[in-house]
């Protein structure tokens, strides 16, 4: 089996990429663009790999996805290149619509035209697993959960343009017969992870003593996924996932967003004691544009047709997740100092303070 990964140079993509060639012995061929959230740091235990291929390249670059295809032949697609966070797509929405609808798009239109010529036996093997979010889904009242009959209600840019690469994904099944899955998950996190999202953000700004912000009064709720266990899922996919279906993966692990500050605060503590509490730090502030109050992931589907589960809860794979970052300030600290940060994102402006 040769896998095509695109984004595996992204949080969720490279451990993807690791679980493929580490743990199953699986051929991969990684497609990158190589944007501001990608590190090829994050695959260097598999970079001399002879299973593992790098390319970099957009997929919204057709005549480039398709060379890709014809040189290395692959037996499933995997499909993670997206532009992913929400504060970005606030004030930057075009990068969105670029790469999660045009370039969804192209890669469903190349793997279209490579399934078309496949032999019958390779044919019968090839999938095309489309990662998506449950931010598609909107938010949630005080109960229920998502399920994959869930109707679509996205409130922002970025699950505006994802929602719209899911039913590109599924139309593209429906009427050109491709053999795509989808997935939508709840919120990952782990090693790895760009330092503009919640948890890797409020890791290293208490590590330096500096505030730690949350949104409104931190009372939005999200369901916490660890990544490698969102990667197994993801990887079962390739063996049991049946076409034209939808499988939702979550961590049954729903906190505040000002729980998870405060968690993080508490495991910083006893790990590393200083002077003050950790939670002196936290600094609440406007709340995001349209912040949906609550995601909670319905999982029993890829439970009961995947045989997948979650092998971490939150609290051991947050545990994980602290002692990566404090260990690895070499993966982190050179995005600090010339990507990211911790600067706000996602501050609207008015049309005459742009004018100045």
């Amino acid at each position: 089996m040769r896998v095509l990964v695109t984004g595996g140079a992204g949080f969720i993509g490279s451990a993807v990429c690791r679980q493929l060639v580490e743990s199953l012995g699986v051929s991969v061929v990684n497609v990158d663009k190589l944007t501001y959230a990608a590190n090829l740091q994050s695959l260097k235990s598999i970079a001399a790999n002879s299973r593992y291929i790098f390319e970099e390249a957009d997929i919204c670059d057709r005549a480039a996805i398709d060379s890709i295809f014809s040189r290395y032949q692959p037996t499933a697609v995997i499909h993670l290149a997206a532009e992913s966070h929400v504060d970005r797509s606030i004030t930057g929405s075009d990068a969105f619509i670029q790469a999660n609808i045009v370039g969804t798009y192209q890669l469903l239109e190349a793997a279209r035209d490579y399934y078309a010529h496949l032999a019958s036996a390779t044919r019968a093997r090839f999938r095309f697993v489309h990662v998506s979010t449950d931010e598609v889904y909107g938010s949630l009242g005080a109960s229920g959960r998502f399920s994959e009959s869930t109707p679509y209600q996205p409130s922002s840019p970025y699950s505006a343009s994802k929602a719209a690469s899911d039913h590109l994904a599924l139309a593209w099944h429906k009427t050109y017969d491709l053999p795509v899955i989808v997935s939508n998950c709840s919120n990952n996190y782990g090693p790895c992870q760009f330092p503009e999202k919640l948890i890797p953000l409020t890791i290293l700004n208490a590590l330096e003593g500096k505030p730690l912000p949350v949104y409104g009064t931190g009372t939005n709720i999200r369901d916490w996924l660890y990544v490698e266990d969102h990667a197994r899922g993801l990887v079962t996919l390739l063996e049991r996932g049946r076409y034209g279906e939808k499988y939702n993966f979550g961590g049954d692990s729903e906190r505040t967003n000002l729980a998870v500050v405060e968690q993080i605060c508490d495991v910083m503590d006893r790990l590393l004691p200083g002077q003050l509490p950790r939670r002196s730090l936290i600094n609440f502030v406007t709340d995001r544009p349209g912040h949906d109050l609550r995601y909670a992931i319905d999982a029993s589907k890829a439970h009961s047709e995947l045989g997948w589960r979650p092998l971490q809860s939150f609290e051991t794979g947050l545990e994980h997740t602290i002692t990566w970052y404090l260990e690895n300030r070499q993966w982190w600290e050179p995005l600090r100092n010339r990507v990211y940060a911790g600067k706000r994102l996602g501050l609207m402006t008015t049309a005459c303070e742009k004018q100045g």
